[in-house]
């Protein structure tokens, strides 16, 4: 069954594939971290990287453009969450600059791929309340 503008499901979403791309490589990078971080910046970086397409996929759930809006904002957030953990990273000597500008050039491609998805989202829920 199709959804919004023919999408099947939020892995449909370019903001979702995007933000799984960037939660890929924040798992592959931090696997360099020494084992003393783990319970600190790796699991403060993990989260966030979990939360930026697991809010893109429940607001997509949640059949209702506010709600899916909200869901994207926290996403948004999350992503911009990562850029401060990843400058923190590099702060100490876990990320190079290279492996930095990497996170942080997706980290900011997801955070603009969100916006285009939360605004196309808003143009929705107009259209749709002026066809009501």
């Amino acid at each position: 069954m199709k959804m919004e503008n023919g999408l099947k499901d939020f892995t449909d979403l370019d903001a979702w594939k995007m933000a799984r791309q960037l939660r890929s490589e924040i798992y592959k990078a931090s696997k360099t971290f020494l084992k003393d971080e783990t319970y600190a910046l790796i699991s403060q970086m993990g989260r966030p990287a979990i939360s930026v397409t697991a809010d893109v996929a429940e607001g997509y759930g949640r059949y209702s453009f506010p709600q899916n809006i909200q869901f994207c904002r926290h996403s948004r957030a999350s992503a911009y969450k990562l850029r401060d953990c990843c400058t923190e990273a590099l702060d100490s000597g876990y990320f190079s600059k290279k492996v930095f500008d990497n996170l942080d050039a997706l980290s900011i491609s997801a955070i603009k791929r969100l916006n285009g998805y939360i605004s196309a989202t808003k143009t929705r829920q107009q259209d749709a309340k002026k066809s009501t």
